[in-house]
Parts: C-alpha cells; structure tokens; sequence
C-alpha cells in the first residue's frame, strides 16, 4: 500500500473530518495526529524527523492510503516528491477563523510547553511556528504563506484547495469517486480536540508503565 492522498493543510482546518470522510470513500486508513500520539514508536520516529533526520516515508506510512493533519503536512514537499502519483489535498479556512480555533485549542498546548523534545514542541513550536507562538500575525502569516506555497507548487490536476464546509462534491469529484449517501463528517470541535488530547496521553503513559 502506498499513499494517495497527501494533505498539506495545517491542523484546526477540518483535518478530522477530513480523514473520516476519506476512510468512508475507501482511502483508508488515513493517517493523522490520532494516530501518532498514542504510539510511542511515532511520536519517537517523528521527533528524529522534525530534528532533521531523513524520514523512511514507506515504513512511516505503511498500511496508509493517506495523511491528513501534522505531522504529515510538515513535510507535504518530501512526501509529494517520493509519492509522485499521490493528489495533493489543502484542507483550508479563512485564516482569522483558523487562528480563533487554534487559540482554543494546539496554540494552548504550544504556549504551555516546556518541554522542547515534544512533537508539540519540536516539530509545531520550533519547526512551524519558529517558537513565535504568542505573535497572531506571526502565526497567520505562516498559515497564509503554506496555503500560498503548496498552491503555487502543484498545477490543479494534482492539488485540491478544499474550503472547509464544502461538502462531498469537489472531493469526490476530484478523487474520481461516488458521493456517499450520507452527511459529510463534522468533528473535533475544541471540546473534541482536548478530549482526544487527554485520551492520548493516558494511553501513552498506560504504555509506558506496562513496558
């Protein structure tokens, strides 16, 4: 299995939905934070990443069809040169919308740690954000320059700029697939994302003291 689908678009831009939605129209597993958080071995894999180390992108992603959220769209250009076939998919959002969402929810976990050796810390904090994580415009201007770099990177055959609340149509149309006959998935709201968070966290430190 090799990864079709490669998402760009940074967190708190309906990347949950997003990758509920492409497991119900058969491009599943789709790889998220979710996944990465409760398994130690990821969050250790990606640390090294994010610390410069070259990543092995088939044993990262093996037994996915496709990556939505951080970690993967910290390395959208590495993974869209070793998965030439794969669509590039850039979840998106009005960025003073994006940046209230971020508030409530990863830019807490951001401004709270200490700890630089964390995914949150050393690929989010430091990599994305240059450990400017109190400076709005600062943070705006980088979401807005990665929309304005993964556009610029990809003719439209390739790249899908999805807006968040779009629905199934330009996604379906864009993956060559039967729309579901179903709502398209609404989820992770800030509430969500902390109780997911919190559940990740448990599961990991559970791990560790069985170990």
């Amino acid at each position: 299995m090799t990864l079709k689908i490669i998402g760009a678009g940074f967190g708190r831009t309906g990347t949950e939905s997003m990758k509920q939605a492409l497991e119900l129209i058969g491009f599943g597993p789709c790889y998220h934070m979710h996944e990465v958080l409760p398994d130690q071995g990821k969050v250790d894999a990606w640390r090294a990443i994010a610390s410069g180390e070259p990543g092995d992108w088939d044993q990262v992603f093996s037994g996915y069809q496709a990556t939505v959220d951080w970690p993967g769209a910290f390395v959208w250009r590495e993974l869209a040169e070793h998965f030439p076939e794969a669509k590039i998919l850039l979840t998106h959002r009005d960025s003073e919308s994006w940046y209230r969402s971020m508030e409530n929810t990863i830019l807490e976990v951001l401004r709270s740690s200490t700890e630089p050796h964390t995914i949150a810390g050393r690929l989010l904090k430091k990599g994305v954000f240059n450990d400017e994580v109190w400076d709005r415009d600062h943070i705006i201007a980088t979401f807005e320059k990665n929309v304005a770099d993964v556009q610029a990177a990809f003719s439209d055959d390739r790249l899908l700029t999805y807006n968040i609340g779009d629905g199934w149509e330009p996604l379906c149309r864009f993956l060559d697939c039967p729309i579901p006959d179903q709502p398209f998935p609404h989820t992770n709201r800030p509430g969500d994302f902390h109780a997911n968070r919190l559940s990740a966290e448990r599961e990991r430190d559970e791990d560790k003291t069985s170990d």
